[in-house]
């Protein structure tokens, strides 16, 4: 197996309401982020087109949080609800026979990240 990952990157506004702390207020981040896939080249010799793969974070991922108010798209947006928000709108759509999505990673800032992977999220009869 091998791994490709591809980096993103976009700018949005949130606030933390359940949370008590500076991070509480409306406030912004430049958000980065990497999408990770497993998988073995298929006869193109590729996991998968890093053309098509920017094609589907883009329209479904980078669309909807590029320069938005994320409170409005994801609930109590942390970064961890973010990470866990992009993975379930790229999952499927990643999928295919030779690789799946392996992990995202977000970072708030340039030294604080998540990640979230496969193993820890996975559900009975998907790819594996």
């Amino acid at each position: 197996m091998m791994f490709l990952k591809k980096d993103f990157s976009f700018d949005a506004a949130h606030k933390l309401e359940k949370y008590h702390g500076k991070c509480e207020a409306l406030h912004g981040h430049t958000y980065r982020f990497q999408v990770t896939l497993e998988g073995r080249p298929d006869s193109e010799g590729m996991i998968m087109d890093f053309i098509e793969l920017k094609k589907i974070v883009g329209d479904r991922v980078l669309s909807r949080l590029d320069h938005s108010y994320l409170n409005e798209i994801i609930p109590q947006p942390t970064a961890e609800n973010i990470g866990l928000w992009i993975w379930s709108e790229l999952e499927s759509e990643i999928l295919r026979e030779n690789c799946c999505l392996w992990s995202v990673q977000v970072w708030e800032t340039p030294s604080s990240s998540i990640v979230i992977e496969r193993k820890d999220i996975q559900v009975k009869g998907q790819h594996s």
